[in-house]
């Protein structure tokens, strides 16, 4: 699978499918909540081959720190090293893009995965969009 920035109307539909199919579809978070306005300022990546969408996130830059949002993997790449990959191509582009700190909110069922990448949580836990949820940040300096 390759990640890379979805730069083509295309490759951001793509995204925008896999979005739908995960947070939508699965979690039942609403329209409304995830079409939240923002992805005309986010960076966007896809995972994927030729011809099939597997996993998506952004980027949303907040000064010298990076938010990644919308981190999604479709059922059938789960488990395959494929949010880990997705996750690291997003570190190493905040990296050459100058941003000091990623910041993320997860949630609660995935801390351990984020841990693994050196994330840290802090704060309490909260819902959003109806799923508990912890914020959690990674120093890049």
């Amino acid at each position: 699978m390759n990640v890379f920035i979805a730069t083509t109307p295309e490759d951001r539909a793509a995204c925008f499918a896999v979005r739908e199919a995960v947070f939508m579809g699965e979690q039942g978070v609403s329209e409304a909540e995830e079409w939240d306005g923002l992805d005309g300022t986010c960076t966007h990546f896809l995972a994927g081959d030729a011809t099939t969408p597997a996993g998506c996130a952004r980027l949303l830059p907040k000064g010298d720190v990076a938010k990644v949002q919308r981190v999604a993997v479709m059922p059938s790449y789960r488990g395959s090293g494929l949010g880990r990959q997705i996750m690291l191509a997003i570190l190493d582009h905040a990296r050459d893009a100058g941003f000091t700190q990623v910041i993320l909110d997860s949630q609660t069922h995935a801390v351990p995965f984020y841990e693994r990448l050196g994330f840290t949580a802090h704060g309490p836990e909260f819902d959003d969009a109806g799923i508990p949820h912890r914020s959690m940040r990674l120093s890049l300096t």
